[in-house]
């Protein structure tokens, strides 16, 4: 690491971010794997979409609360909190006897995404400047996917050697050992890393999300980047949790070749993020943005042309360029296009997107699978994709001054 990239990271992004890639590596070990696992504990096609649409309620009814506590008590203590569900949904996946317990462990697991998610992208921004911060995004997103490489690929060699449920027992124990690290974060570092805590109350969240609400209706940049998180988000979520099914049924891979796959995503994903942050500092937010949903529908064309291991590994590599092409911009641009004190309640509820409206994508997805062809969900993905090139284009333009709104101090 160079003196330029040292700089870029303080001593407690260093903790967090080891944190995170621990937590994360738990947690890719088995989530491309759980829709097949699903189906060997009886569940169909269907019920594998019911699952994933059922459990997306907890991050949804939780994410903007999430975001409002980490605005509030701060970042770290937020993670913190979020973790504990983490832990307790974790372990019980270990013990779940049917599909049915798995859907009530996969919700209590994502109780630490609707914490966790907000304060990250929220805590990256305080630890950069408006000059920066496309390259500290970078940076950590290249360091942050290393989950993607170590995480599948174990836990697609301990399921496909030991089972599912001891592969499941190792996640769990790492997870439990990231979360012991932010909880001491939490109780020792918190001053020296953030902001004082502002007391929680109801009037406080009530104005902060009446904000939120109002930068949304107001036909501006933040209307358009909800606008295009929610197109994303429904469409995405059609062929998200299908992919294994589609992979280990049409295809013919095994689990084990599935988590290689995610590791070969990991790495193409690893070498386009720091580049895009770099590009994000110098060309903007948008331009980088649309190379990255360029390459992520590129990746569909591919994939859904491919027959054999080959094919959809060349589709995941170039997944991989996309998407790790898009999160540092993306974080960006959202971090300059709301007011610093209310980055969490924003990245909740940009990671919250049009949830209600995205809730039965799964399911819809799972449909369209079953009733017409198992490619239907993915060609409308990829159609989603390329219309939202067309509205970034025209509508992600910050002004003169690099920021969509003034900064306003909380009134408290």
């Amino acid at each position: 690491m160079t003196d330029e990239k040292q700089s870029l990271l303080t001593p407690v992004m260093r903790w967090f971010l080891f944190a995170m890639v621990l937590a994360n590596v738990a947690s890719n070990m088995y989530v491309m794997l759980l829709p097949v696992f699903l189906k060997e504990l009886g569940a169909s096609v269907a019920q594998v979409g019911l699952v994933f649409t059922l459990s997306s309620l907890v991050p949804l009814a939780l994410q903007i609360f999430g975001g409002w506590i980490s605005d509030s008590i701060g970042r770290l203590r937020a993670i913190a909190i979020g973790s504990i569900g983490g832990v307790i949904g974790q372990f019980m996946m270990v013990a779940s006897p049917t599909w049915q317990w798995m859907l009530v462990a996969i919700s209590i697991a994502s109780i630490a995404r609707a914490f966790v998610g907000p304060s990250f992208g929220a805590f990256i921004a305080e630890q950069s400047t408006e000059i920066t911060r496309g390259r500290v995004y970078g940076l950590s997103g290249t360091i942050f996917q290393v989950v993607s490489v170590i995480g599948p690929p174990l836990g697609g060699f301990i399921a496909f050697r030991y089972g599912f449920r001891y592969m499941l027992l190792v996640s769990a124990i790492l997870y439990c050992i990231a979360a012991l690290i932010r909880i001491w974060m939490a109780r020792t570092a918190r001053f020296k890393a953030e902001k004082k805590s502002k007391k929680l109350s109801i009037r406080t969240f009530r104005t902060q999300l009446g904000t939120m609400i109002g930068l949304i209706l107001s036909g501006g940049l933040v209307t358009w980047i909800f606008i295009t998180d929610g197109v994303g988000d429904i469409a995405w979520r059609l062929s998200d949790q299908l992919f294994p099914l589609y992979l280990n049924d049409q295809i013919g891979l095994t689990v084990a070749q599935i988590g290689m796959l995610e590791a070969v995503f990991g790495i193409a994903m690893m070498t386009a993020t720091l580049p895009a942050g770099w590009l994000s500092d110098k060309i903007g937010e948008r331009i980088t943005i649309m190379i990255g949903f360029f390459l992520v529908f590129l990746g569909f064309v591919f994939y859904l042309q491919s027959q054999d291991i080959i094919g959809v590994g060349i589709s995941w590599a170039v997944f991989g360029l996309g998407v790790g092409g898009l999160v540092p911009p993306y974080d960006s641009i959202v971090s300059k296009a709301v007011p610093e004190h209310m980055r969490g309640t924003a990245f909740g509820l940009f990671r919250t997107s049009l949830g209600v409206i995205s809730l039965p994508s799964p399911w819809i997805g799972a449909q369209l699978w079953e009733r017409f062809n198992p490619k239907v969900p993915f060609q409308i993905t990829s159609i989603s994709t390329l219309i939202t090139i067309v509205i970034v284009w025209f509508k992600f333009k910050l002004p003169e001054n690099g920021k969509a709104v003034p900064e306003v101090e909380p009134a408290d």
